[in-house]
């Protein structure tokens, strides 16, 4: 029976523009037992300045493992999504991800194959995929990271996709990050699908959906950047909760919504059905 840990993505304080750090101790107040970071790569000038919450790879790893542990939580995932199906972003980001990873003391780094380029088939684009999640899942066994690849993109958004992609290269360092709102807006039952997938999940976004934005977006969309506060949406917690519980190993759920309010009304509502 898995155990259930509530976290917080940190695009939460994206619009406020507020800094990594100040985003982590925004999540502690909370009462949220992980963070998930988003990491880039070189500089920008925006994360420099400390008014946004993302943090370089070029930058020093105890930053972002010390911040958290000072405010008494831990990382239950890098948000690292690159291009799987351009290896030539994706496979020097993902291992750099899982190099800054092991330092930090991110379990997870987490991708999705991307948008489809205009001039491949969709074979060549699988093949491109097995390429660079091999390459990165090498860097990652050795180091013991989990390459978590996410229901988002042009592929991952139908069951049979993602069973595919999932299985493109035979490690045990290699899971699902299932996302909910992406699931849902890709015009799936969510809950059916993370039934479907349950032994290879090993994070979740808790992304909730508003009825206005499945009104106008479902069956069109690749995804969304964020959703709204959980319980405010259409998606099924309860039964996401029984299902979690049902997996193989524990899982954090990573809220996933746009902005601080969303996050306090997320984690007060996910407790409770937590009890």
């Amino acid at each position: 029976m898995g155990k259930i840990g509530l976290g917080l993505n940190l695009e939460a304080v994206r619009t406020s523009h507020k800094s990594f750090e100040q985003g982590v101790q925004f999540a502690a107040e909370l009462g949220y037992e992980y963070v998930e970071p988003m990491v880039h790569w070189g500089r920008e000038l925006l994360s420099e300045a400390r008014y946004f919450h993302s943090v370089s790879m070029l930058d020093d790893p105890y930053r972002v493992r010390d911040c958290v542990e000072r405010h008494g939580l831990k990382i239950s995932a890098f948000s690292s999504h690159s291009q799987l199906s351009k290896p030539e972003i994706a496979v020097e980001y993902l291992k750099q991800a899982a190099r800054f990873a092991k330092e930090a003391g991110a379990p997870i780094i987490n991708t999705h194959e991307g948008h489809k380029q205009t001039w491949t088939t969709a074979e060549e684009d699988f093949v491109l995929i097995k390429y660079s999640i091999m390459e990165a899942v090498k860097v990652c066994e050795r180091r013991g990271i989990t390459l978590g690849l996410e229901t988002h993109q042009t592929y991952s958004l139908s069951i049979d996709g993602y069973d595919r992609i999932l299985s493109l290269v035979d490690s045990p360092w290699i899971g699902a990050n299932f996302d909910t709102g992406n699931a849902y807006l890709g015009g799936l039952d969510p809950c059916q699908w993370l039934e479907h997938v349950k032994d290879r999940v090993v994070h979740l976004h808790a992304k909730d959906i508003s009825q206005q934005q499945s009104d106008a977006e479902r069956g069109k969309v690749m995804g969304t950047a964020v959703g709204c506060a959980c319980g405010d949406g259409v998606v099924d917690w309860e039964k996401v909760v029984y299902i979690l519980r049902q997996a193989p190993r524990d899982v954090v759920m990573s809220v996933e919504c746009g902005s601080m309010d969303q996050a306090a009304r997320s984690i007060d509502y996910l407790r409770k059905l937590l009890g």
